[in-house]
Order: structure tokens, then sequence, then C-alpha cells
């Protein structure tokens, strides 16, 4: 069945979907004239372009007033519904098209769940003109899409819709009903709000309450209408941009914005067990040694959390966010340890100064193994300064912590045993 086709029911949203590029809400950006997608449709010289943006912010829409263009075969498929022999079908009847003169301009929608040899199947046809694709997602591309049919579409990245197109849209709706929605002022803005910047949620809820005769409360309206389930998929960017939001606010120490997206995210139903293991990861990256207690404090979280579950475990949750949110933040361990590795990879086959080494057998006694190793608390300050780099190797610096927190108190150990170490040079000389 057609994307665009029309039953016997036509839903308030198909009735109003717009015909024209004027009438799309909310993409002035693409639409206005000059703008990119505007300058496509006037000029009917359309390229291969992916449309990305939240559900209900105006993708299709977009799409189906392209099909209008004259001088096209416009054909439409959903990756959802559609499989290999589909496609064969499609490039079959595009190749039929061209020898008559006409390019197909393809829309694809939700073209992120093709697989991988699905979407390498559109590259020759892209490649030799037989098709354009209109692609349209709410997947970030770089994550869903193919390097190679990625860089052969123009991506175009729609917004969500503001409380002011939908508000525009709910006037939209009342004109072309003739008829009020039986709710008054802050009804309408309640219902923008539960709509969550979705014109097809709020078009949809609109043609429900159009079954009302009474008025309706604002009070009463929750119940009515039964909110919507937040906007958020927990395979897909939301998932990516909340937990994104959490890590870089905890970062940033604001605790307040740190449990906002904490309840984002479990209003949305995220496993609380992945947003603590989060927050231990968390706890060693940013964190560190400015505050050793963030690492104990979030595991301790991660298995309350297990001996109670929710709702019980979710204060342990929120507490470890707040903590790590509060803490002094230092990433010179994290940033250590890369240095480390890197310097590992390139001195691989370096071995260890003899000295440090244990010598259980006499061969390796022979050989020079412990030999001049220094037992540190036998020194009186528990310090020998020994060399403990490979010999082929110079001392490296990997580790350089900040002057805050619990870190302070590590610069100055540190300083100290720099200190002891040149006066046992100074003394061996």
């Amino acid at each position: 069945m057609s994307l665009f086709a029309h039953t016997g029911f036509q839903p308030l949203a198909d009735q109003l979907r717009p015909q024209t590029l004027g009438d799309v809400l909310g993409q002035d950006h693409l639409t206005d004239h000059g703008k990119p997608i505007r300058v496509m449709y006037d000029t009917q010289n359309v390229k291969s372009f992916l449309l990305w943006g939240p559900p209900g912010c105006g993708k299709t829409t977009l799409a189906k007033v392209f099909s209008t263009l004259p001088g096209y075969h416009f054909e439409k498929i959903s990756a959802i519904f559609s499989g290999v022999a589909d496609l064969k079908k499609i490039f079959q009847r595009a190749k039929d098209s061209q020898t008559q003169g006409r390019q197909t301009l393809l829309f694809v929608d939700e073209i992120h769940r093709f697989n991988k040899s699905q979407q390498d199947s559109f590259l020759p046809f892209i490649e030799d003109g037989t098709i354009v694709v209109i692609g349209a997602t709410t997947e970030n591309p770089s994550f869903e899409l193919n390097a190679a049919l990625l860089s052969r579409m123009q991506v175009y990245t729609l917004n969500s819709l503001e409380e002011c197109h939908l508000s525009e849209l709910i006037e939209k709706v009342e004109r072309v009903r003739g008829q009020k929605l039986p709710i008054d002022a802050k009804g309408k803005k309640m219902l923008c709000q539960f709509a969550h910047e979705d014109a097809r949620a709020l078009l949809n809820m609109a043609e429900f309450l159009f079954s009302y005769d009474a008025m309706i409360s604002t009070q009463d309206l929750p119940k009515v209408l039964s909110q919507r389930a937040a906007n958020y998929d927990k395979k897909g960017d939301g998932h990516y941009n909340l937990i994104s939001a959490l890590h870089k606010s905890m970062r940033g120490s604001d605790v307040n914005a740190s449990l906002y997206w904490l309840a984002r995210m479990q209003e949305g139903g995220e496993d609380p067990l992945y947003i603590l293991r989060r927050c231990v990861r968390f706890a060693s990256e940013d964190v560190g040694l400015a505050d050793p207690q963030a690492l104990p404090q979030s595991v301790a979280a991660l298995q309350a959390f297990q001996l109670l579950g929710s709702p019980e475990g979710d204060l342990a949750l929120h507490q470890c966010v707040a903590y790590l949110a509060t803490a002094p933040k230092s990433n010179k361990v994290y940033m250590a340890s890369k240095l480390a590795r890197k310097a590992a990879q390139s001195t691989n086959t370096y071995s260890p100064p003899a000295a440090i080494l244990n010598s259980p057998t006499r061969f390796m006694k022979e050989q020079g193994y412990g030999d001049g190793y220094i037992y540190d608390p036998d020194t009186p300050e528990g310090f020998s300064g020994q060399d403990y780099f490979p010999e082929k190797m110079q001392t490296q610096v990997f580790y350089t912590p900040k002057d805050i927190g619990f870190e302070r108190e590590v610069t100055k150990r540190m300083a100290y045993w720099a200190h002891l170490k040149k006066r046992v040079k100074k003394n061996d000389r």
C-alpha cells in the first residue's frame, strides 16, 4: 500500500498534511526561499538527501511535497515493510522510467532499518542517476547508515516543533474542522506539552478530543489523554543523547541538571543498572583520585540497587549521581593510563631492570636477577629511589595530578618522593 494512499477513513493528521513547502511548520532553515530544500524544489534539480529528525517533525510531509514535482517518476517504500525483492522491483521500474527520460525520485521511510547489504544496493543506482533517494530517519545517520551511502546524500536536520508551531496547528485544526476543541486556553497549552513536540501526536489527540461534546477541564485532561510515554528510545538517539547529557552535567558539577537528566532517563524506562555502570566508569574517568571515595560510593550504589531493586533502590542511584556531580573532578589518572598504554605499545620488547626481577633459581641469580635490589621498607624513609623503567627507556611522566581535592595531597607525596630520589642519586654519585 502507498505511504500516501487514502482509505475510506482519513485521519486528521493526513487531512491536514501540508501540500506546499510554505505550509510546513518549524523548518524555515530548510524551506524558506534560498534555503537548500526550497532551492532543490524550485529548480526541480533534486539530489539525494536525508531528512533526520524526531517523530512528527515533518519528514514524510516534505517527501509528500516533492512527490508533486513534474518530470520525476515518484516511488515510496518503508524499510519496515520492504525487503530485497521490493527493492529489485523498484530498481527495475526506475530503469524502465530512465529509458523514457524520467528519473525516479524514491522516498525511503525509516531508511536506517535497512541492513548493510540492503543499503549498499542503492549505491550503483544513485551513482548512475537511475534514482534520487529521499531518506527519512529518526536515528543518527552516522551510526545507522553505511558510510558509502551517507557520503552520497546530503543530510538535513529537522528541528523539533516548538509550542508556537503546535499552537498554530491547533488553530488550523479548528479552522478545518469548523469547530472548537472542547478545552480552554490552558487546556490547549497542556495539549501542546503532552504532544512532546510531535505534530502527529497532537493531531491524533485532537481527533480524539473532538469526540467529546462537553468541555473538558484542565484537571481532567491528563486522565482523558493518558499522557504519552516520554520521547525516549532506549536503543536509539534518545538513549545516547540523554546519557551524554547526564555524563556532561556531572562532569560540569551541575548537580541539579544531573538529577534532571537522570529523571528523564528513568521516566523513559532506562535500565537503572546501565546508568549505575556508567557512574562507576565516571568515578574513575572523571573524578579519579580527586576524590578516591567516588569509586567505592558508585560501587556501593550499584550493589544497593542490586539488593533492593526499584523503587527502594532508586534513591541509591540519585545519591550516587549527586555525589559524583558535586565531587572534585580530575581525569589525570585516565589521561595517564592512555599515555602509559601508548608508551607500552612502542616499547613492548624492553625488559624490566634486572634488579627488580625475582630470582627463584640459581641460574637466574647467576644472570643478575635481583642483584642490587633495595627493599624499600628497610630504608629510613621507606623509599629507595631506584629506577623501575627499562634500562633502554628514559624515565617518563604520565601522571600529573591536579591541585584540587585529594590529588592535592597526591601532588605533595609525589614531590616528596621526587626530592628523595634526587638526594639518593646525589649520594650515589
